[in-house]
């Protein structure tokens, strides 16, 4: 064991894409073991690695954690990114439950079948712009700070930096009417380690494509 967190996925985003950029932000080395064919999942099922039988799965502190919130909220525990107190927990509980429905919604756009996409789309951008990101707008103008909560990095506002670069791939205008979320986006990206995990090379996932639809689709089902 080197002693470095392990995270068990396939070779793309999906819903180890949050737990990869908290590991990246808190500055934590990790190493990724591909689900390449269905094989490579039932091994893991049947040697009792899956607690409910599904991935993502991490390696990390001599346990083997199934769930993304889980895994989610150790690793932001673990690395401070989880607030001073009960109250500032609760809030980014709060913001991140929010993120994940539009993160959903993101994250299965490239899954659509080609008759599904553009409605898909449509309502996709329709819940961004006029249900969740007049929200962090408004937090932020409302909080006046440089972050979501309190007054330093926390998973929320991690976790906002990939909704809205997720996001602006599928629309790059999509933030014209937020001007706070553009700043607080200029402001998270430019934080070292996160900087660093937005350059070429590093382990962050692009966008799924078409192509390899059908071989994720193959591990899973």
């Amino acid at each position: 064991m080197s002693g470095k967190p392990k995270l068990h996925y396939f070779n793309g985003r999906g819903r180890m894409e949050p737990i990869r950029w908290l590991l990246a932000a808190a500055g934590v080395e990790f190493e990724e073991s591909y689900l390449e064919k269905k094989e490579d999942l039932t091994k893991l099922q049947k040697d009792g690695s899956l607690l409910f039988q599904q991935v993502p799965m991490v390696e990390i502190d001599g346990m083997k954690l199934v769930q993304t919130r889980a895994i989610a909220n150790y690793i932001a525990t673990k690395y401070n990114l989880y607030g001073k107190d009960l109250k500032e927990r609760a809030l980014i509980d709060m913001y991140v439950e929010g993120m994940f429905d539009l993160n959903e919604l993101l994250m299965s756009y490239g899954f659509q079948p080609a008759d599904k996409k553009e409605q898909h789309f449509a309502n996709m951008v329709d819940k961004a712009t006029n249900r969740y990101f007049p929200v962090f707008e408004k937090v932020l103008k409302e909080h006046g700070k440089d972050f979501l909560v309190g007054n330093q990095l926390s998973r929320a506002d991690v976790q906002l930096l990939e909704i809205i670069l997720m996001a602006e791939e599928c629309k790059p205008d999509i933030l014209a009417k937020f001007p706070l979320l553009q700043s607080f986006k200029a402001r998270i990206s430019n934080i070292p380690t996160i900087k660093k995990f937005l350059q070429p090379g590093s382990q962050r996932k692009p966008p799924i494509r078409e192509e390899d639809v059908p071989k994720v689709m193959k591990i899973f089902y």
